[in-house]
């Protein structure tokens, strides 16, 4: 018994290592140079040359934008982007509320908060990441969500999207949290990990790039749940919207046609990820995101990076905060936004 406990402590001294990389720390947002960069010359602009002030998180909504930071790094972009990349969301909305950045990628929920907080000093402009939420498993025994019951789920994201979406799906599958299951928060991805890694048996609910690591790392370990699926069997009428791209309404009511390029260069660099993904692992690992090029290009397909813009991302959107809204008022700020929180490029 001890043997195996100290086997397990070793695996999860090793994943905790392996994630340190993806652990909330603030690190400057231009990746590293590396070949099949998302342009190679430099991009035309038909707008007069603005600086961008931009907050990311780490994690997928970064991964979509790693291209248009190598562009940054190669003196190839056609504006001042200056990215900034965060470890949480808390430390993002200081930033916002204090028109310290001008576009920040944040989870979905968080943007209809803001936009609450601020009476509309903020839009929506375009969706980067749908579902990266999976149940992952060390063993074989959870093929359901109803095999969750009488569990102990290892989770992070209290009192954001991932405890929100999970609370959605369970009610929807006949499971009360609080009565049926034990959902044990934790303040970081690293923990979840080492407890899957030291319990046989453990079951949690992580994002993608971390499940990659996991199920690479731990033995055993394997998704039992692609959370993006469970939604569409619940909720067919919307799609499970993980991250945005917000912007400050006077900036880009101020700057229009540059935010215009800024939407179409973003377009591309996530086009660059979802199509080269060698290359973008590459800049993936670089800008500290994911700790090794090969664990991000696996953990790409499951991220469902993206850019949807205008009337589908507003039709996207709005069904998703309307369930979250259903659920818990408060997790899209009390109430559902106006039609003015959607940016359109046409006004």
């Amino acid at each position: 018994m001890s043997r195996r406990f100290g086997r397990a402590l070793a695996v999860a001294v090793a994943v905790v290592a392996l994630l340190a990389g993806c652990a909330s720390t603030t690190t400057p947002g231009a990746a590293p140079t590396a070949s099949g960069s998302a342009t190679s010359t430099p991009t035309p602009t038909a707008a007069e040359r603005t600086t961008f002030r931009i907050a990311s998180l780490k994690g997928p909504t970064t991964m979509g934008l790693v291209g248009l930071m190598d562009d940054v790094t190669d003196g190839q972009a056609r504006h001042d982007y200056q990215v900034t990349v965060y470890g949480t969301p808390d430390e993002v909305v200081p930033k916002v509320l204090q028109g310290d950045v001008d576009v920040a990628l944040i989870p979905s929920n968080l943007a209809a908060v803001l936009y609450a907080k601020t009476q509309g000093a903020v839009q929506v402009a375009a969706i980067n990441t749908l579902g990266v939420l999976q149940v992952v498993e060390v063993g074989n025994t959870v093929h359901s969500l109803a095999d969750l019951r009488g569990r102990t789920v290892y989770a992070s994201g209290k009192g954001a999207s991932p405890q929100f979406v999970l609370e959605h799906l369970l009610a929807a599958s006949g499971l009360d949290p609080a009565t049926d299951l034990k959902v044990e928060y934790l303040s970081e991805h690293t923990e979840v990990a080492a407890r899957l890694a030291a319990e046989p048996g453990a079951v949690a609910m992580l994002p993608q790039p971390f499940v990659t690591v996991v199920t690479t790392q731990v033995p055993g370990a394997r998704v039992a749940l692609d959370l993006t699926d469970e939604w569409a069997k619940v909720t067919p009428d919307s799609q499970l919207v993980t991250g945005v791209l917000v912007v400050r309404t006077a900036f880009a009511a101020e700057h229009a046609a540059a935010f215009d390029e800024l939407l179409a260069d973003y377009a591309a660099s996530t086009e660059f990820t979802n199509e080269h993904p060698d290359e973008a692992g590459v800049l993936i690992a670089a800008a500290g995101i994911v700790p090794k090029a090969p664990l991000a290009t696996a953990a790409i397909p499951g991220s469902h990076i993206t850019y949807i813009d205008g009337a589908p991302m507003q039709a996207a959107l709005s069904g998703y905060l309307g369930v979250l809204h259903a659920a818990d008022p408060a997790s899209v700020g009390g109430a559902l936004p106006g039609d003015d929180f959607y940016y359109r490029a046409d006004g």
